[in-house]
């Protein structure tokens, strides 16, 4: 069972990105008893965040790799 880099990468990525859109305040935004949805769109957010920035850092580890 070995875990890929892509893996490692999302295990250290996600919690990442949670912890810097804590610091958005989404409530005010929205209408009034929609906490679910507000809930959801964080995490929607956050999952796409974590999906990109994990296959920036795997490509540019990958070509950076070949240049060498």
């Amino acid at each position: 069972m070995t875990m890929t880099i892509k893996t490692i990468l999302y295990i250290i990525v996600v919690p990442l990105s949670i912890f810097a859109l804590d610091s958005l305040n989404l409530n005010n935004k929205f209408k009034k008893n929609h906490e679910l949805q507000v809930k959801l769109l964080y995490l929607m957010v956050s999952l796409g965040l974590s999906y990109l920035v994990v296959n920036f850092f795997y490509d540019f580890f990958i070509n950076s790799a070949i240049i060498i």
